[in-house]
Order: C-alpha cells, then sequence, then structure tokens
C-alpha cells in the first residue's frame, strides 16, 4: 500500500492545533492554582469557594489531558 502523507498545509493545521490546545491546558492550570493559592478572588465569593472551584479546574484539566491521550 502507498503511504499517504501529509501536506503542507495540514501539517500547519495540525502543529498549529496542538500549540493552541498546549496553550490551553497552561492558561487553565494556571488559573486553577492561582485560585487555589488565593491569588486569582472573585469578588463577593468567599476565598473557600474560589479554592475549591480552582481545584475543579485543576482536576479537569488532568483529566481532559489523560482522555486524549487514551483517544489517540
Amino acid at each position: 500500500m502507498k503511504r499517504q502523507s501529509l501536506s503542507t498545509n495540514a501539517l500547519v493545521h495540525y502543529v498549529l492545533h496542538v500549540l493552541i490546545w498546549i496553550s490551553g491546558v497552561l492558561v487553565a492550570l494556571a488559573v486553577g492554582f492561582g485560585m487555589i493559592d488565593g491569588v486569582l478572588s472573585v469578588r463577593f465569593i468567599p476565598v473557600e469557594i474560589t479554592a475549591l472551584a480552582g481545584w475543579v479546574v485543576v482536576v479537569l484539566t488532568v483529566l481532559s489531558v489523560i482522555l486524549v491521550f487514551f483517544d489517540r
């Protein structure tokens, strides 16, 4: 069978997709850990609730990364 190669346009699209996905994961982790540490706060919401929301963000982000590797 003939092996198909990616065109330059498809390769650029794939690389950009991966870079955007990685930057989204890094931003989600930064926001989550910032909420946990109390650096990022939400006005009128108690710090405990904000920290809990930060843990939810971190756990769901890590879970999504794990699921991506299982999907491939």
